[in-house]
């Protein structure tokens, strides 16, 4: 059974969250204090929802810590300060992706599903390229260098790179990656984007490997030229 740790500490959320989750199917832990969220989450859940705003360690370290020790387990990041700094924050942290307080059940729980998915491996291009994605092994190299991408970071880049060279709108992307039709807003795929050009050591003025095409999306070029 799919395993998703809760770490939030108002009652008034986490009961009918967990009740939610579990008519998902999924077998839910639930912490209300960031140090022992951090002890379960080393326990290998499948996902990890947490809220920003936990007593004793807030959930920011918790997961600066996992990604720090390595764990790759999906974040959902619960948060009521929806400013673009503290999810550029979150995002830097290692969450792989946010809803704002107060969130519609429905949103969260595709959300949830979408970093939840898990699809069979596919070939990704390779040749005499800087950029490296084993779709297999879910691992990205840099040079022949592997660099840790979150969960999210990973899907999107994969989507780019099987499709390289080709334009790929924004509504695609959040498509595949988000598993959502996405009408309006694409703050949160920009953000990612940002992330990773940094973990790519890309310039989104001067870009190598990740072109904006203003208007319609993004193309990718693993061989940085």
């Amino acid at each position: 059974m799919t395993r998703v740790l809760l770490a939030e500490d108002d009652p008034a959320i986490s009961e009918p969250l967990a009740r939610a989750l579990r008519r998902e199917g999924y077998e839910v832990e639930v912490r209300a204090d960031g140090r022992e969220a951090l002890e379960a989450a080393r326990e290998n859940p499948d996902l990890v929802v947490l809220d920003l705003g936990l007593p004793t360690m807030d959930g920011l370290e918790v997961c600066r810590r996992l990604r720090g020790e390595g764990h790759t387990v999906p974040v959902l990041v619960l948060t009521a300060r929806a400013d673009e700094v503290d999810t550029v924050v979150g995002l830097d942290a290692g969450a792989d992706d946010y809803v704002t307080k107060p969130f519609r059940l429905a949103e969260l729980l595709a959300r949830a599903r979408a970093l939840l998915r898990r699809g069979i491996p596919e070939a990704v291009p390779t040749g005499q390229v800087d950029i490296r994605v084993d779709a297999e092994s879910r691992r990205v190299f840099l040079h022949d260098e592997e660099i840790q991408l979150t969960a999210k970071e990973y899907e999107l880049l994969r989507v780019l790179a099987r499709n390289q060279g080709k334009v790929i709108s924004r509504e695609q992307l959040m498509r595949e990656v988000w598993e959502t039709a996405w009408y309006g807003s694409t703050k949160t795929l920009d953000m990612h984007i940002s992330v990773l050009r940094k973990k790519l050591g890309d310039d989104a003025m001067q870009p190598r490997y990740i072109t904006t095409i203003r208007g319609v999306g993004f193309r990718f070029d693993p061989a940085g030229e």
